[in-house]
C-alpha cells in the first residue's frame, strides 16, 4: 500500500487519502471531472489531433514559471517528489493541450450561433425582484397591498423581506429558463411585465415569495447567452461521448 506523507511513524496512504475525499464528498466529483476530461481526450485522439511541439514545449514552460521552476534540476526534483515521471508530465501537458482544442471546436463561434439558432426560446429571460417573508399570513397580506400599490415593491422589500432578499429592492435580475423552481418558472414566464406572482411557499413552508416580473426579455446572443450556450454544447457533446463507452466502478481491491 503506497504512503503520501509520514508523521512521525504514521503514515497517511493512499486508501486513507481515498476514503478522506470519498467521506468528505468530494471524490465523485473528482473522478466526474477526470472522466469528463477522458472522454474528451478519446475524441481527440479519434480525430488525430495532437498539438504540435512548439505548443508543448511552450506551455510546459508556462507550468515551469507558474510554479517558479526556472531550471531543468528544478523541474526534475520537483517531479521527482511528486512521483511523476517526464513521460508522464509530457501527457499531462499534451492531454490539457487537445482537451481545449477540442472544446474549441464543439464550442466554436458556428456551434454557438447554430445551436441559438434552433433553440432560441429556451434563451428567453425575464427580469424579476422578489420579496421574502417568514409567515404565509403576512405574505398574503402583502400581496393584497402590493395590488393596491405595485409602485411601492422596492419599499416593500426594504422594510419587510427577510434575509440577503432585502438586498438590491429584492431585484434578481435576469434569469433563464431552468433557473427557478418549474412551478414557479411556468407562471413567471407567462406573465406580463409588471405582474406579481405568489406567494409561494419553501418546501417546509417556513418562507413565502413574492415574485414581481419587471421586464419580458427575448432571446438575444447576448455574452451572458453565449456562456450558457457553450455550456449546453458541452454537456450536450460530452453525454453523446459517453454513450460510445462502457463506463463503470472499478471493484474495490
Amino acid at each position: 500500500m503506497a504512503g503520501i506523507v509520514r508523521i512521525d511513524d504514521t503514515v497517511i496512504e493512499t486508501d486513507d487519502f481515498i476514503r478522506t475525499l470519498k467521506l468528505t464528498g468530494q471524490f465523485e466529483g473528482l473522478v466526474e471531472q477526470m472522466v469528463r476530461d477522458k472522454l474528451t481526450v478519446l475524441a481527440a485522439r479519434k480525430q488525430g489531433m495532437q498539438p504540435a511541439p512548439e505548443a508543448i514545449q511552450e506551455r510546459a514552460d508556462q507550468f515551469r514559471r507558474v510554479q517558479g521552476l526556472h531550471r531543468a534540476a528544478d523541474m526534475n526534483h520537483y517531479l521527482d517528489v511528486l512521483g511523476v515521471s517526464l513521460d508522464e508530465f509530457e501527457d499531462f501537458i499534451v492531454e490539457g493541450l487537445i482537451q481545449e482544442r477540442m472544446m474549441e471546436q464543439v464550442c466554436s463561434p458556428q456551434a454557438v450561433e447554430q445551436y441559438f439558432k434552433l433553440n432560441s426560446p429556451r434563451f428567453d429571460s425575464v427580469e424579476i425582484s422578489r420579496i421574502v417573508l417568514d409567515a404565509e399570513g403576512k405574505a398574503r397580506e402583502m400581496m393584497s397591498a402590493l395590488e393596491d400599490d405595485p409602485d411601492s415593491f422596492a419599499e416593500m422589500v426594504s422594510e419587510y423581506s427577510v434575509g440577503e432578499a432585502r438586498e438590491n429592492g429584492g431585484l434578481i435580475g435576469k434569469v433563464l429558463r431552468g433557473a427557478l423552481k418549474p412551478d414557479i418558472e411556468a407562471r413567471v414566464f407567462n406573465a406580463g411585465a409588471g405582474d406579481l406572482l405568489g406567494p409561494f411557499p419553501s418546501s417546509d413552508r417556513t418562507l413565502f415569495e413574492i415574485y414581481m416580473v419587471n421586464a419580458r426579455c427575448p432571446a438575444m446572443l447576448d455574452e451572458e447567452t453565449t456562456v450558457e450556450v457553450r455550456r449546453l454544447l458541452r454537456e450536450e457533446w460530452l453525454a453523446a461521448r459517453a454513450q460510445e463507452h462502457i463506463i463503470e466502478a472499478c471493484p474495490a481491491r
